[in-house]
């Protein structure tokens, strides 16, 4: 689960919800307000592009997910990448022993 650093998020019950429910909680530090965008910039490409359904359970939903994270990585085209894929440009730029986004990113 990730947010920025707002009470309501890093109040004690909200974090006790998010541990009951087997959610690990992510947050920006350091109150730097740009690093919430790249988090805010993926879930939102999520939401518009790619889940375009309501799933009927939460393996659907992962599965939908996993897959949506591939297609991005791997065949959707970048304007700021040259419409290159950002597979294709990690690749080039030689770190290849780097995780991509799927591996970096926390959806839930």
């Amino acid at each position: 689960h990730h947010s920025d650093r707002g009470l309501q998020y890093c109040s004690a019950v909200y974090q006790k919800a998010l541990e009951d429910n087997g959610m690990v909680p992510s947050m920006t530090d350091g109150y730097d307000c740009y690093q919430n965008a790249l988090a805010e910039r993926v879930n939102g490409i999520l939401k518009q592009e790619f889940l375009l359904y309501r799933c009927k359970t939460f393996i659907e939903l992962k599965v939908l997910v996993a897959e949506s994270i591939a297609i991005y990585n791997q065949m959707r085209p970048h304007l700021s990448l040259g419409m290159k894929t950002p597979e294709e440009v990690h690749k080039k730029s030689g770190c290849l022993g780097q995780p991509l986004l799927s591996k970096t990113v926390n959806v839930f």
